[in-house]
This record gives structure tokens, sequence and C-alpha cells, in this order.
């Protein structure tokens, strides 16, 4: 079978402008319109529930697309702009590096925070900010309700257009209870996708801990970090957070795998793809990967949320038939799809889906996401590896007990996020196919 360089995607909720519309009339690009709906007919694996459309009525191949998109499974084929895209896919952005929610009490509060944040700091520096904070204002204004309507337009009045020395003044409630200000700008960055990697230590059994954000080009080396760690330490079991983790790369998510299912797995199939019938020619076998610190676990514990997505629904499906997998949190989104990715003359990125995955077992089409062993609402008031913060808590009393709590019943609720990343991950993809630039 081909074998291909394939991301897979995940909508999460936007910040800035999606797009840019070309509404005059004299700036219409009817190639890149006519382009896309002959994609589409040739690429999309739901080609045969199309609509018939008459591509004189569209303005841009945003709208056009927003059509096309077979409703009943598809939340996630977009169009992007080409620039945008490219720079996304780098793994720097432009931004503060945070990603603010609201908890139960209506605070808003830090949810995440990149190493390379202006406002991160360091371990040393007791004005970094952390996961948990609360923000009582920024630049005068309460940003809770504005989080809770999922306003976008709203919150980039708040915070201004992603730019770089775009200032902004934060109140933060630290844990101490004590207010502080940062007023700091928007940067460029590198952006890290392992978030945290620590041990902890149940019923005398040494336990990894892993906090997994995306799956990008950087992704690789810190995943060997983490592991060479991990290995070094003998680990036993390992507790990994996809919480966040909206996709991103296949490959990286069958590193990852590969990792955790250990040696034997090498030779063994991952993931396969499967398209529609007019391109079955495309439909690969993923293998395992040789990595360099394989790890032996006997549990895998992962907790999710709506947002774990994609990529890491495939990690979650790829381990499944080697090794137990017991999810905590909440219903992983749903997406056992990918997109293969295409250009049209440097102008736009169209990633309409293309193929659906399935593990070695032949499961896939999880529409419906994971549900998990264990409700458990997000703890946004602590930080990742407190050991009181709700899921974690909850996966070490697995590990503990081997079985979810009774005593407790925890309320699942959903809390809502916004996060500066754009509406597609940061992802290396496959450039090959090229649309025509005629």
């Amino acid at each position: 079978m081909k074998k291909n360089i394939l991301i897979v995607i995940i909508f999460s909720f936007i910040l800035v402008s999606c797009h840019k519309k070309d509404d005059d009339p004299e700036t219409i690009d009817t190639g890149a319109i006519v382009g896309l709906n002959e994609l589409m007919h040739e690429w999309y694996y739901w080609y045969k529930k199309l609509p018939e459309v008459k591509t004189s009525d569209f303005k841009d191949p945003y709208a056009l697309m927003d059509t096309l998109r077979y409703k009943t499974f598809d939340r996630w084929s977009f169009v992007a702009d080409y620039d945008e895209f490219i720079a996304s896919m780098q793994g720097t952005f432009v931004g503060h590096g945070i990603r603010i929610g609201v908890d139960s009490q209506g605070k808003a509060r830090i949810v995440t925070i990149y190493n390379n944040s202006p406002m991160y700091g360091t371990i040393d520096n007791p004005r970094g900010v952390r996961r948990g904070w609360i923000i009582k204002s920024i630049n005068g204004q309460d940003p809770a309700p504005i989080i809770l309507s999922q306003n976008a337009t709203a919150y980039n009045n708040m915070m201004g257009p992603s730019v770089e020395g775009r200032i902004n003044t934060f109140i933060f409630q630290t844990p101490r209870g004590n207010d502080t200000t940062f007023t700091t700008a928007k940067t460029s960055f590198q952006v890290n996708s392992v978030m945290l990697f620590d041990t902890l230590t149940i019923n005398s059994v040494k336990t990894g801990h892993l906090v997994f954000d995306e799956f990008i080009e950087p992704s690789p080396e810190e995943l060997k970090t983490a592991f060479k760690f991990f290995k070094e330490q003998n680990i036993k079991d390992l507790i990994l957070d996809l919480r966040y983790n909206s996709g991103g790369i296949l490959d990286v998510a069958a590193e990852l795998a590969s990792y955790i299912v250990g040696t034997p797995s090498f030779s063994s199939t991952f993931a396969s793809s499967t398209y529609n019938d007019k391109k079955s020619s495309e439909e690969s076998d993923f293998s395992f990967k040789t990595v360099s610190y394989p790890l032996n676990l006997t549990k895998l514990i992962v907790i999710t949320t709506s947002e774990t997505a994609s990529a890491s629904e495939e990690v979650i499906n790829g381990v499944k038939p080697f090794m137990p997998v017991i999810t905590i949190g909440t219903t992983t989104n749903g997406k056992p799809t990918g997109m293969d990715v295409f250009q049209y003359n440097n102008k736009y990125i169209y990633a309409p889906i293309t193929f659906e995955l399935v593990n070695s077992a032949g499961i896939g089409g999880f529409y419906d996401g994971f549900a998990p062993a264990k409700y458990v609402t997000d703890d946004i008031t602590r930080d990742f590896n407190d050991k009181s913060e709700a899921c974690f808590k909850e996966a070490i009393y697995y590990l503990q007990h081997g079985t979810v709590s009774s005593k407790k019943s925890y309320e699942s609720v959903t809390v809502k996020t916004i996060s500066e990343k754009p509406i597609w991950m940061n992802n290396l993809y496959n450039f090959d196919r090229l649309m025509d630039k005629k």
C-alpha cells in the first residue's frame, strides 16, 4: 500500500478571524472556487453526499466549503489562508501563549500556558503565571462573560490583533490570594507540545505522568526527552493527559503509541486508512515505529475531554488492541477521520475529510467519541500535577484500586475555554498534491 504523510485535524473554538473574504467582485478568484468544487467531488470522503451547487453563486471558497460539508458527520473540513496556515504549521505563533477557561464559580482562569510565553517565567520566578491562576481583568475587563458566551469578536476586541508588540494588561489573583499585574506584549515564539512530564509512586509502582498538548513537528524530540526519563525511571504505568489535545500529525501519533506499546509492536499496524471508492489506491497502513525508549507498560490511563480529538483518539484506538486503556474525564470529540491537505496558488489551503481510520482490529467509526470509565469535570483550579486536581486524582485512584471510585459522584460539566490556537493545528502536511493554478 502507498504510504503518505497525512495529518489529522480537529476544530477548536477560534479567537481570530479564520479567513479573509474576497467581497470585491473584481477580486473574486473563480479558479479557486471551481477548483475546490472539483477537488471535493474527487477526494471528499462523502463525495456522494455533496449537494449540487452553482459555483458562480459563491464569492470565495470558504462559503463554498460551508455549503458542501456533509454536516451529518463532517464538522471539520475547512479552507484556510495559505500564509496563516503555513505559519501555524511551523510551530510558532504570535500571542501570549495562553488558554483561558471559566470555573464553576464563574471565575476566569489560566487553563494552559506555553513555556515560552512571556508570562510563564521560570520555576524559580514567583511571578511566572501557571495553570489555575484567576484572571480578574484584561485591560480592565472581566473576561469570564466573554468566554462563557464563546464570543470570538468580543474576545478579539478585548485582546487586540495577533501581532507582535500588542500590549495587554492582566490582573491575576495568585494561588496565595494576592493580586499581581502583568503588562506584557504579544510575541512570536515556539510552542511546546509536552506541557509536563514527571513520575509518582502508586502502590510501590513507579508511574509516569505526561501532559501532551498537540501533535506537531517539534513533538518527536520533546517526546524522546520525556520517554527517556520514563525509561530511566523504569515506570510500569502511565497517566497520559490528552484533555486539550485536538489532533495533529498522524505520524507523531504513531510514534507516541509506539513508546507506549513497546518493542513487540514494531511490525504491527497502528492504523489503516480507507478512502472513497475513487481513491482506494491511496489507502495506507501505518505501522508502529521504532523508538529509542519503548516502555513495557501494564496500564494506560488517559485523561480526556470533548477537546480530545482526532490524532489523540487514534492513539487511544490504536493502542487498545495491545493493552487495556482506561479513560477518565469526559467523552472525547469523536473524529475517526483525517485530511489530505491541498494548496491553491499559494493563496488557499483546502483541508477536506478524505479518509477514515481504523485500528489493527479493524475498529473505528467512533463518531460518538470514547466515553470515560468515570465522568470527571476538568478541574482548571489546580495545576496538572496537583494530586487534588479532580481528573488526576481519579486516575491515581484507579491505579491504586483497579477500579474507578464510587464514594464520590463527580458532576460532568463541559468547561468552556478559549485558546489562542487557530482552528487548524500546527502540522506538517502532504504538499505533494497541488491544485491546478490555472
